[in-house]
């Protein structure tokens, strides 16, 4: 795993990897193999615990849609490893729309809501800091 450190100008920097696994097979397989499957166990359990699907029988004339895992590594800012993510996506982009679905939702923020919040905190010389939400209910 390669860091490539790039800069954005004198206040933002980043550091970007390469060679994040392809797939699961590439994970598992890799000298972080135990990391991976931990990630991948813990995104299981959270699928499983908030049931995130419903087993049903499938329409006539229908394919089910396949999935495949995203595999990312989250560093902190000194560019160590903080944690392996694992997420398991549907392959969303084989469905018609008005056949396969009708309505979609997005638990997304629009552009101008983050750019008021930006706003405020700068008004009140506030500190932004991101952080990564995992809802368990």
């Amino acid at each position: 795993m390669a860091r490539i450190s790039k800069s954005f100008g004198p206040n933002f920097h980043t550091f970007m990897l390469e060679n994040e696994p392809k797939n699961i097979q590439d994970a598992l397989t890799s000298p972080e193999a135990p990391y991976w499957k931990e990630a991948i166990s813990s995104e299981m359990d959270f699928i499983l615990q908030n049931h995130t699907w419903e087993l049903v029988d499938l329409p006539p004339g229908t394919k089910p849609l396949g999935c495949k895992w995203i595999l990312k590594r989250k560093m902190r800012v000194d560019g160590s490893i903080e944690k392996y993510k694992a997420r398991l996506v549907a392959k969303g982009y084989r469905q018609r729309e008005g056949h396969d679905f009708f309505d979609t939702y997005s638990p997304v923020s629009r552009i101008t809501s983050i750019h008021v919040l930006i706003d405020i905190a700068a008004l009140h010389n506030l500190e932004i800091h991101q952080i990564d939400v995992k809802w368990h209910s």
